[in-house]
């Protein structure tokens, strides 16, 4: 008799795994934390390897601890090679991109990517039970922790070894146009030229190239994040009064970033086509509606907001099951209907 292996629906082979697709968004962040490096030389390289490396050594050691080590190492070890997915990676070189390249501030990224591995994934179960995105919960904890989180470096090209007290500045570009101090073209804004800000929301052309990549490898739908930027942009337009505010919505801040790699995690949106739609219009909404109540950035906090609300649109449209197909009404049917 043959060896049976009983499993849960749907039964389906694929080659695209969650590694595989995880190595995907790392490839699709290169460009960006390479974009982020040049503008802001050293201590940005500092900070992602700082928070990459922290955010795999937290998942490590917990998996050591909860799997007894001691008992057996080297199985555990191998073990843990094997179930390793990247998602700790990405969520620490994530959390790097959204945090100001502030070398005074090193500790940061640290006790941020643990918080963000530690607490926010493996404390709920691990990989695809997390309630919130890993690394936007670690950057909320870091903003309400720590004050260098609001004093970010003016990027400078060539200047990588530049002395770190000349290049500090109080406020982002995008908190500067909101004021309506903002000295930056859209020109600018778009290729990161004079950009103060986090690492990774400086060079969009970076992103967008990232986007790109992800759309054609089949990881995110193209309409998704365009949906959120569009609708933030709009939405700014209308609180503003003048289409002058809708590029620098668009391309101010850490909008782009967050729509393409933080807002399309699939663990943490809408299982529906339906749902995601209305998800991302509230995105959109929201964030135009507090960048102008608050005159801050607060991209991230609308993430965080609108996670909670994910299982109150899953409950509200339904995904249809798997394989499901709507019956065929027949002739006498559709009498019977039209009578």
């Amino acid at each position: 008799m043959n060896h049976v292996i009983v499993s849960a629906a749907p039964h389906v082979r694929s080659p695209r795994t969650t590694k595989r697709i995880m190595l995907d968004v790392l490839i699709a962040l290169l460009p960006a934390t390479a974009a982020g490096i040049v503008f802001f030389g050293v201590p940005a390289l500092v900070f992602v390897l700082a928070a990459t490396f922290s955010a795999v050594l937290t998942e490590f050691v917990w998996f050591l601890i909860q799997n007894k080590a001691w008992a057996n190492p080297k199985e555990v070890l191998k073990k843990f090679c094997g179930q390793f997915d990247f998602t700790s990676a990405i969520t620490g070189l994530l959390l790097a991109l959204i945090l100001p390249a502030n070398l005074e501030a090193w500790y940061m990224p640290v006790l941020g990517a643990v918080f963000a591995v530690g607490a926010v994934k493996l404390l709920f179960g691990g990989t695809g039970k997390n309630i919130v995105n890993p690394a936007v919960g670690g950057r909320i904890f870091l903003f309400i922790s720590f004050a260098a989180m609001t004093v970010y470096p003016d990027p400078s090209i060539g200047k990588l070894f530049a002395p770190l007290g000349s290049l500090q500045t109080g406020a982002t570009s995008l908190t500067s146009g909101l004021q309506g101090k903002g000295t930056l073209s859209a020109l600018d804004l778009l290729l990161g030229t004079g950009v103060a800000g986090c690492i990774g929301e400086t060079c969009k052309i970076a992103l967008i190239a990232g986007g790109i990549y992800l759309c054609a490898r089949g990881v995110i739908k193209w309409y998704l994040p365009t949906l959120y930027i569009a609708t933030t942009g709009l939405f700014a337009v209308v609180l503003e009064g003048s289409f002058d505010a809708f590029l620098p919505s668009v391309l101010g801040g850490g909008l782009m970033l967050g729509a393409i790699f933080m807002a399309t995690d699939y663990v943490t949106s809408p299982k529906s086509a339906l749902g995601n739609v209305v998800y991302f219009v509230l995105l959109g909404l929201l964030t135009a509606g507090l960048r102008k109540a608050t005159g801050i950035e607060v991209v991230s906090f609308c993430i965080f907001l609108m996670n909670f609300v994910v299982f109150l649109i899953d409950a509200a449209i339904p995904c249809r099951p798997f394989g499901y197909r709507r019956a065929k009404k027949t002739r006498g049917q559709k009498k019977e209907a039209n009578a």
